[in-house]
């Protein structure tokens, strides 16, 4: 079957008519503009493409998410937790958060994190829809997580790890400030073995924008980053 293509102000096909296979490959083309992302995220629609492809749209179904309050912490994440081994900073270094979100990992060959993407992501950091928590070790970046919070929904890119658990201890960091906001679900796109291992779990397609449409003209109850002291 064929994709529509997006020109210069095309509007997204409704979501409905994602292929099956690949599992909810919507549209192609378009641009990168804090509109057009805008416009997807409230529409249940994210970028995803490698270098050298076209953008491509994307709308799978069923959809991975993490409900805040079924956020699950093994025993040895509580027992890192409790260790407080990592400083946890909130929005200092978000494009350092996604180069190291964009790094070779292993067994992965390239990246859909392109710098067209990076500089997209931190033009949305700019106007207050794009944020990070990060895990600091001796001054050193370890570790964070980053994604774009519309209203009170949030909406999960991705995260990486330079030491053990840094990744997921930011995680739960972000988890417990979108509950101070009033966010009672993050995006995860795709079911992995990772997020299923932290609570997330797969819902209808039909069920996520439901949640999208109610979450995203609601004010947040507080600022993404907690007020220092």
């Amino acid at each position: 079957m064929m994709i529509p293509w997006l020109r210069t102000g095309s509007p997204f096909p409704p979501v409905e008519r994602a292929l099956r296979y690949p599992n909810g490959l919507l549209c192609a083309g378009g641009d990168l503009s804090p509109q057009r992302l805008l416009d997807a995220y409230r529409r249940g629609i994210f970028p995803w493409y490698s270098e050298g492809e076209p953008i491509l749209w994307w709308s799978p179904d069923p959809r991975q998410v993490l409900f805040t309050d079924e956020l699950h912490i093994s025993r040895s994440l509580r027992r890192r937790l409790n260790s407080r081994k990592f400083t946890i900073r909130y929005d200092t270094a978000f494009r350092q958060v996604m180069l190291g979100c964009a790094a070779p990992r292993p067994g992965q060959q390239g990246t859909w994190i392109t710098p067209e993407m990076i500089e997209a992501y931190c033009a949305l950091h700019a106007m207050g829809y794009a944020h990070c928590v990060e895990a600091w070790l001796d001054d050193e970046l370890a570790g964070g997580i980053y994604g774009v919070q519309i209203g009170r929904m949030f909406f999960g890119e991705s995260m990486f790890s330079r030491a053990t658990d840094a990744s997921k201890v930011a995680l739960v960091y972000l988890i417990a400030r979108l509950r101070c906001m009033g966010v009672p679900l993050m995006d995860c796109q795709q079911e992995t073995p990772h997020t299923t291992s932290l609570g997330a779990r797969p819902i209808a397609r039909s069920e996520f924008i439901g949640w999208v449409q109610r979450l995203v003209d609601l004010p947040p109850l507080a600022s993404f980053a907690p007020e220092s002291g």
